[in-house]
C-alpha cells in the first residue's frame, strides 16, 4: 500500500502511526496538495491528503476511512475498544480531536491562503471558539480518565489526540497555549517520545520507521 500525502498534515501523520500501530506495511510518498497539485492529480483526481492506494489499485481517501479499512486488514489487531462503555469513551475523545484538526487547519488555511484584505474576523473568531471548546473538552476527559501514553496501551483515540494537539502547537500555539492545558500537553509530549511517533514526524519528511508490535 501507498500512503500519499505530507507529513505536516495531522490527517496524513494520523493514518502513518495508526498503520505501524496495526502491524501494516506500507509506503510513504510526501507530496504537496499545493506545490505538487498535477502529481498529486495523478494518483488521486479529488487531490485529497491523505489518499492511499491499496495493493489492488483502489484509491481511498478521508482518514478515517482508511482507518476504518486498515482495521479491517490487521484484524484481530485493532486499536479500537471491544468494551461498549470503554468504544463511547474513544469514540467521544476522538470526535472531539478531529473536531480540533479541523479547526486548527481551517485557521492556517484561513492565514495561509487568504489575503489579510480578504480574511472575515468573526469567522476566524467563531472557529478559535470551537477549536477551544474541544481542546477544553479534551482537557476535562483527560481530567476524568487519563489516557496511558505507550505503545502497548495506545489507542486510535489517543494516536488522534497526540496529533491534533501536536499540529496545533506546531502552526498556531498561541492560540492555545500549553500552559492552559496541562493534561494535554504532556500527554503529546509523551507520545511525540514513542518509537512510531518519531518514524512519522510533523513535517516535510518521509516516513522513515519500521512496522511495530513484532511484525
Amino acid at each position: 500500500m501507498k500512503l500519499v500525502g505530507m507529513l505536516d498534515s495531522p490527517y496524513v501523520r494520523r493514518v502513518a502511526i495508526s498503520f505501524q500501530l496495526l502491524g501494516l506495511r506500507f509506503e510513504h510518498q510526501s507530496l504537496s496538495v499545493f506545490r505538487a497539485f498535477t502529481e498529486f492529480q495523478q494518483i488521486n483526481p479529488v487531490v485529497k491528503a491523505p489518499t492511499l492506494v491499496c495493493d489492488d489499485g483502489t484509491v481511498l481517501m478521508d482518514s478515517t476511512l482508511i482507518l476504518q479499512y486498515a482495521e479491517a486488514l490487521a484484524r484481530p489487531r485493532t486499536l479500537m475498544p471491544s468494551d461498549r462503555t470503554e468504544l463511547l469513551h474513544d469514540l467521544r475523545l476522538t470526535g472531539l480531536a478531529l473536531a480540533a484538526m479541523e479547526k486548527s487547519v481551517q485557521i492556517v488555511y484561513e492565514r495561509g491562503l487568504r489575503p489579510p484584505e480578504k480574511m472575515h474576523e468573526p469567522w476566524v473568531t467563531r472557529v478559535t471558539g470551537q477549536l477551544l471548546s474541544a481542546y477544553g473538552e479534551l482537557q476535562s476527559e483527560f481530567g476524568r480518565r487519563p489516557i496511558e501514553p505507550t505503545e502497548s496501551t495506545m489507542r486510535q483515540a489517543g494516536i488522534t489526540v497526540a496529533v491534533a494537539w501536536h499540529f496545533t502547537q506546531q502552526m498556531i500555539p498561541e492560540l492555545v497555549p500549553s500552559g492552559s492545558l496541562p493534561l494535554l500537553a504532556g500527554f503529546s509530549a509523551a507520545a511525540e517520545t514513542l518509537p512510531v511517533f518519531r518514524a512519522a514526524p510533523h513535517g516535510e519528511g518521509v516516513y522513515h520507521g519500521s512496522v511495530a508490535r513484532g511484525t
